[in-house]
């Protein structure tokens, strides 16, 4: 069972990153939040927490020895950047073992793919820096800042389908480093509650059997081929 250690940047009597009508730790709270409900909807195989539930006020060195206590096998931070420039960008540890240079490039693949979907989003790069929550925890730990605060990228942060994104894709990134496993999809049904089983021994060719189930299928009736 994989342990994912989820940490909202901030939050209680630090705000973070101000600007725009937007505060950091409101912005960092909803993209976790996406992440985890995007989890539990999609993987199994995996146990979650986070650092904050709420809008409490953490020391970094408070929210690494929360995970390093649990035995965390990754450790995600979530911010929003300020300097007024444009972009995503995501760091880890300069002494960074193997496995957080994993987990950083396939968080970052993800997460940049999603934001492209809402526009031209400027890769600021895979990065490292001697932040705490990198230095001091104990397993694979990434930190990403996603967009400016202080910018134009305000717009796309006011815009909850892109936090939602941004949250699912995080939470992709972690499943694809992990190996989780996808929860099977329930099986589907038609408005009447029947599913439509197309028997092939019932025709001389098999392509008549895929072609009726498709047209039953285009019709809004799910069937299958047994």
């Amino acid at each position: 069972m994989s342990k994912i250690y989820w940490d909202k940047g901030h939050g209680g009597d630090d705000p973070g990153a101000v600007a725009n009508g937007l505060q950091e730790k409101q912005l960092t709270h909803k993209i976790v939040e996406y992440a985890m409900s995007y989890l539990e909807e999609n993987y199994t195989g995996f146990e979650q927490r986070v650092t904050r539930t709420g809008d409490q006020t953490l020391t970094l060195s408070q929210r690494a020895d929360m995970a390093n206590a649990w035995g965390a096998d990754v450790f995600v931070s979530v911010h929003i950047n300020a300097g007024k420039g444009t972009g995503f960008e995501s760091y880890v540890h300069p002494n960074a073992s193997p496995q957080s240079i994993a987990l950083q490039n396939v968080l970052h693949g993800e997460i940049l793919s999603a934001m492209r979907q809402f526009g031209n989003i400027t890769d600021r790069g895979k990065k490292r820096a001697d932040y705490a929550v990198l230095r001091e925890t104990k397993m694979p730990a990434v930190l990403t800042e996603n967009l400016f605060i202080d910018s134009n990228d305000a717009k796309l942060l006011k815009n909850e389908a892109f936090l939602k994104a941004v949250g699912e894709a995080h939470a992709r990134g972690v499943a694809k480093f992990l190996g989780l496993p996808q929860k099977a999809k329930p099986q589907e049904k038609s408005s009447d509650g029947k599913l439509y089983r197309v028997q092939v021994g019932a025709f001389k060719d098999k392509s008549n059997a895929e072609r009726l189930a498709k047209e039953l299928k285009d019709k809004g009736y799910p069937a299958i081929i047994v």
